[in-house]
């Protein structure tokens, strides 16, 4: 990685992790009984929070070693983090004020946007195939069956679309659907771009 990749990657690691860090002091003010075991265990339900844990620990390990995660990976990371911000703004947005806003931005619209930029500028793009978008399903299915075990032990459900006590399980199988086409579509557009690219 050259420094100037390395510092970009940097900036993203902090971003993220401040966006984290602000989200959980916004989750334990807003549930003071809560401890902060408790509280990360609750954050933990949402896709959202765990894609970007995922994208801090990736760029912060790419800044620290200097070196670039491989680009299955890389490319994987930036559908995932990309398809947080647009289900969120298409689907889930609401308004919000102070903390709570500030945290939601940067979840949801400033982390996907520096994730896809350094994407399309500085990552890896070699050896993208249309069964590498594939693969890429396999979180947000690893997550729809978490959310869903989750939801059956606890009682909540962290989205509508994987809630079955509001929109039932036909509901839950159509949105999966639903979610699995959008999906694999973005990501196999995504390997178009890559191959444009490289």
């Amino acid at each position: 990685m050259t420094a100037r990749t390395r510092l970009f990657a940097a900036l993203v690691a902090l971003l993220t992790l401040a966006a984290l860090g602000l989200q959980f002091v916004v989750t334990a003010q807003e549930n003071p009984t809560y401890t902060p075991p408790e509280t990360l265990w609750r954050l933990a339900r949402y896709f959202t929070i765990l894609t970007n844990a995922l994208v801090a620990g990736t760029f912060l390990w790419m800044a620290v070693r200097g070196r670039m995660a491989g680009p299955a990976w890389l490319g994987g990371l930036t559908l995932w983090i990309a398809i947080v911000g647009v289900v969120y703004h298409l689907l889930l947005a609401k308004p919000l004020a102070g903390l709570d806003a500030i945290a939601d931005f940067g979840l949801h619209t400033l982390t996907p946007v520096l994730v896809v930029l350094f994407w399309l500028l500085a990552a890896p793009k070699h050896g993208l195939r249309f069964r590498t978008a594939l693969a890429w399903m396999l979180w947000p299915l690893a997550y729809v069956g978490y959310a869903l075990l989750r939801g059956q032990l606890e009682g909540i459900y962290p989205y509508f679309f994987v809630d079955p006590t509001e929109i039932g399980w036909i509901g839950v199988a159509r949105w999966s659907g639903i979610l699995c086409v959008g999906f694999v579509t973005a990501g196999s557009m995504q390997v178009g771009v890559a191959r444009l690219l490289r």
